[in-house]
C-alpha cells in the first residue's frame, strides 16, 4: 500500500490511537517494527492512510474494530502484589482488575513495581498517555517511603544530590523528611519529575536504607486523599483536559 499522505482518510497512527490501541507515538513505533498490517499487507510507514469501515488493520494479527472507543481515564489506588501490565503469566494485573469494570481495554499510564502501592492511572485515552509520559510536560509525582536504617544529614543530603543509578545520573529528586523514628524507622516523601526503574528504592540503597514501605501519593494534580488499596475513580472531563494541559503553560496563567 502506498504512503501518499494526500489522499482522503486517517492516518495510520492515528487511526490506531484514536480506538485505544496505544499512544500515537507508541502506534507508530509498532507500524515502523511491522506490527500493523492494513488489507493483509504489513504497513511500515506510520502517515500511511486508511479509511475506516473499508480498510481492515490489524495489530499483531488482531482485527482493530473501526468504532471509535469511549474513552476512559480512571485513577486506580494500586495495591501492592498486582504488576503493571497485561500479561499475567506471572500473577494478576492492573489490567485484569479493570477488565472487570470496562468493556474497554484500559492500559497503565507510566509505571508503579509490582511491591508498590499507590496511585495509577489507566487510560484508553492514546493523546493522554501521551502526554502523561512525555518528558517535555514534566508532570511530577510525589511517594512517601517508610525507611529502616539510621538517620543522618549525611544520608539525606545524599538522596538529594544528583545520583547515578544503573549508569544514570538522574535529576536532583525533593526529598523532605516527615517523621524521624526513634527505633530507626522513618517517613521520607520523594517528589520525582522523571522516574527510573525501581528508582527510589535503589538511591535508599545507596544512601544506606531499607524500603519497608513505598505508596505513590500524587501524580501532577491529582491526590491519593482518602483512596484505600483496590478504590477507583473515572476522571471527570475537566481532570482529563487539565492532564493534557502543559504544566509550564498552564502555570504561566
Amino acid at each position: 500500500m502506498s504512503d501518499n499522505t494526500t489522499q482522503p482518510g486517517e492516518r495510520l497512527q492515528n487511526y490506531l490511537s484514536h480506538r485505544g490501541v496505544a499512544s500515537r507515538r507508541h502506534a507508530a513505533e509498532m507500524i515502523e517494527a511491522g506490527q500493523v498490517s492494513v488489507n493483509g499487507q504489513v504497513v511500515t510507514e506510520p502517515g500511511t492512510k486508511v479509511t475506516p469501515g473499508k480498510d481492515t488493520v490489524k495489530v499483531n494479527g488482531r482485527k482493530i474494530d473501526a468504532a471509535i472507543e469511549e474513552l476512559h481515564t480512571v485513577l486506580l489506588y494500586k495495591p501492592a502484589g498486582l504488576i503493571c501490565g497485561a500479561d499475567n503469566s506471572q500473577g494478576e494485573t492492573v489490567c485484569d482488575l479493570m477488565r472487570q469494570e470496562y468493556n474497554e481495554r484500559l492500559v497503565p499510564v507510566g509505571r508503579l513495581d509490582k511491591e508498590t502501592e499507590g496511585l495509577l492511572l489507566m487510560s484508553n485515552d492514546g493523546e493522554l498517555i501521551q502526554r502523561m509520559t512525555h518528558p517535555r510536560f514534566g508532570h511530577t509525582k510525589t511517594y512517601v517511603a517508610r525507611v529502616a536504617g539510621y538517620m543522618t544529614d549525611d544520608k539525606i543530603a545524599i538522596l538529594r544530590s544528583r545520583m547515578e543509578i544503573d549508569g544514570y545520573l538522574i535529576r536532583p529528586v525533593q526529598v523532605d523528611v516527615l517523621k524521624v523514628g526513634r527505633d530507626n524507622v522513618h517517613k521520607l516523601a520523594f517528589t520525582l519529575s522523571e522516574g527510573r526503574n525501581r528508582q527510589i528504592r535503589k538511591m535508599c540503597a545507596i544512601a544506606g536504607f531499607t524500603v519497608l514501605k513505598l505508596t505513590r501519593v500524587r501524580i501532577g494534580p491529582l491526590k491519593i486523599r482518602n483512596m484505600e488499596p483496590g478504590d477507583w475513580r473515572e476522571l471527570s472531563h475537566e481532570e482529563v483536559k487539565q492532564l493534557k494541559r502543559d504544566p509550564k503553560t498552564a502555570a504561566k496563567r
